[in-house]
Formats: structure tokens, C-alpha cells, sequence
């Protein structure tokens, strides 16, 4: 493996090849694995989990990594082709990212959707611009439409938790105070159409998932065994679910256009998670989120301190599965 960009980039039975090693991983640690290895990471938006994730994992496997965060001690980095580069921006990406790269043995970037063009989002034209000037092992570490990371987490979670690989896995979008990236969503549907579930999307009029990242989540379902669709309609969509996903996007009908989805969204207050939500689910049905989440306004602190959350384990999970990760770029 020369890069980690997609999940559905590999077979499933490769991914539960990592999910098997993170597993080894954490059963028996390879302290001098990546001994004299460096992970460069740039990251053009913020982050928590994958920065702290990223950082112990490759120390935990005897490796060192470096963090660029432009504008934090660092030039202000551009990104734009053909700029006039006489504002803040001391920078371009195409100087700036190939030095990085040559002093690391493997990179990471994180950079989110513009959220202005549905169309350029969609196409991956900022990751995929970084991603050339790159001639490193590379890990997607969130762009415009994914979050292989995450999604490789969520599949090892729901395994550890026995959730039948057909079972029925609920993405749901809930509220929050604005729109934010497709990228959990687009890896999360996607990752459980590779798991073989029976993938329902519940989202409200608004807010559908665009055709491309639909049409390939029924594609990967249909190589799996499971399927997917989408619908407005909770009770259906809940019933005999294992898995209640939440997760927060903008309006696809409205994207790049704030004042719109900002409207559309005042009338959607109560998509927010509560215990009644689970009525018609399966009894064992777990509650899954990436994080961070807004309490009270995506979900009640009942369902997150209550006993279907796994959103702590889905959390600490993100370290052995990009530790497996890693361990598949860098390892002799």
C-alpha cells in the first residue's frame, strides 16, 4: 500500500486485513516498527482526535512525526493556482509541500471542502492538487468528500461490537448551528456499504446526498451484499436498526449559499437525538458519532452519556487503525 486516500480504494477483505493488524497491534506493540521513521502532517484546518491520534500512534510504533499548521508558526500557506501572491500568504503549496515532504518518510493532509461549488468539492480539486506534489507514502487525513480515517475506525468499532456485517446501519443527519463538510458522511455510508450493511441515509428535505456519493455507495452495497437508500422518514428508517449513526452536514440543496441553509435549517431544531428516537430500533442498537458534537443541539446528553454510546471507543479506535495504517506504508 503506497497511499491511503480512500477506504473504498481497497477490497473489503483488505480493509478487514488493516482492522485485523490494528488489532494485532494493540495485542502485541511493535515499539521499533517505525524506528527512524518521520510523518510529516499538515493540517489546513483544525483537529483534536486526528492530530493526537496520529501523533501517538507513530510514537507508539518508534517513530517521530512533525505538525504544520500554516499560520501557527509557519508561513501563511496558497493554495490557489495562478495567485498573485501579494496579500498574507507568503507561501505557495507547490514550493511548500514538496520541502515537507522531503524531510518525512511518509505525509498526512487535512484540508476541508471550500463549501462554495458542490461540483469542485465533489472532484477533490484542493486534495488532489497537494496530493500530486507529493511523492511520499500519503494518508487522506479529511479532504472534501472523505474521511478514510474515520470511516476505517467506525468498521473496526463495529466489529469489536458484534454488529452483523448485514445488519442496519442509520446515518442521520442531525442539527447543528451551520452547514459543515460531507466528509463523515460520504466515508461513513460508504464504508458500511463496503461492510455489506443495509445502508439507510435519514435526512430531512434539504439535504439529500449528492448522486455521485450515492451512486457509489450503492455500488459498493451491491458488491457486499447490502444496500442502500434514503428517506425522510425516521420510524421507518429506524426500525430493527443496529447502528444509529448522527452526523451533522450543510444543505446539498442549498450548498455554498449560507443565508439559504441557514433559513432551511431554523425549522429543523428537533433533529436532534433523544432516547425516543430508538423505539423502533433492535434493543442493542448502539449510538455512533465521530466527534465533536454540539450537546443538546445533535443529541441529548442522555443518549451520549447513556449506555448505546460508543462514541469514546469509536474515538480511541482511530489510534490502532491508523497505527495499522502507517505500520502498512512505513513497516520492512
Amino acid at each position: 500500500m503506497k497511499r491511503f486516500i480512500d477506504l473504498a480504494d481497497l477490497e473489503p477483505a483488505a480493509v478487514r486485513d488493516l482492522i485485523a493488524l490494528a488489532q494485532k497491534l494493540e495485542r502485541e506493540p511493535e515499539p521499533e516498527a517505525l524506528a527512524g521513521k518521520v510523518l510529516g502532517l499538515l493540517f489546513m484546518n483544525p483537529s483534536l482526535r486526528t492530530l493526537a491520534s496520529f501523533q501517538a500512534g507513530m510514537a507508539r510504533l518508534g517513530g517521530r512525526s512533525f505538525v504544520i499548521t500554516p499560520g501557527q508558526g509557519t508561513w501563511q500557506l496558497e493554495t490557489r493556482l495562478g495567485a498573485v501572491m501579494d496579500g498574507d500568504r507568503a507561501e505557495h503549496i507547490r514550493e511548500g509541500l514538496p520541502v515537507l515532504a522531503s524531510y518525512a518518510d511518509a505525509v498526512g493532509i487535512r484540508s476541508f471542502a471550500e463549501g462554495k461549488d458542490l461540483a469542485a468539492d465533489m472532484a477533490e480539486t484542493g486534495f488532489k492538487a497537494m496530493a500530486e506534489l507529493v511523492d511520499k507514502p500519503l494518508v487522506n487525513m479529511e479532504s472534501a468528500m472523505n474521511h478514510p480515517c474515520q470511516a476505517l475506525a467506525d468498521w473496526k468499532t463495529m466489529d469489536e461490537l458484534d454488529v452483523p456485517a448485514q445488519g442496519k446501519f442509520v446515518l442521520s443527519w442531525v442539527n447543528h448551528p451551520r452547514a459543515l463538510p460531507l466528509a463523515v458522511p460520504a466515508a461513513t455510508l460508504t464504508m458500511a456499504a463496503q461492510r455489506g450493511m443495509e445502508v439507510v441515509v435519514l435526512r430531512p428535505e434539504g439535504y439529500e446526498i449528492p448522486q455521485p456519493l450515492a451512486d457509489k455507495a450503492r455500488r459498493l452495497a451491491k458488491a457486499s451484499g447490502g444496500s442502500f437508500t434514503e428517506t425522510t422518514d425516521r420510524t421507518a428508517a429506524l426500525k430493527g436498526a443496529r447502528v444509529l449513526y448522527a452526523k451533522e452536514w450543510g444543505s446539498t440543496r442549498h450548498y455554498g449559499d449560507p443565508s439559504a441553509d441557514a433559513e432551511l435549517r431554523r425549522q429543523l431544531a428537533h433533529w436532534k437525538v433523544d432516547e425516543p428516537w430508538f423505539a423502533p430500533a433492535d434493543p442493542a442498537c448502539h449510538f455512533m458519532h465521530c466527534l465533536p458534537v454540539r450537546r443538546n443541539v445533535a443529541v441529548t446528553d442522555a443518549v451520549l452519556d447513556g449506555p448505546r454510546s460508543v462514541v469514546l471507543r469509536e474515538a480511541y479506535n482511530r489510534m490502532p487503525a491508523q497505527m495499522a495504517v502507517l505500520h502498512r506504508l512505513l513497516a520492512r
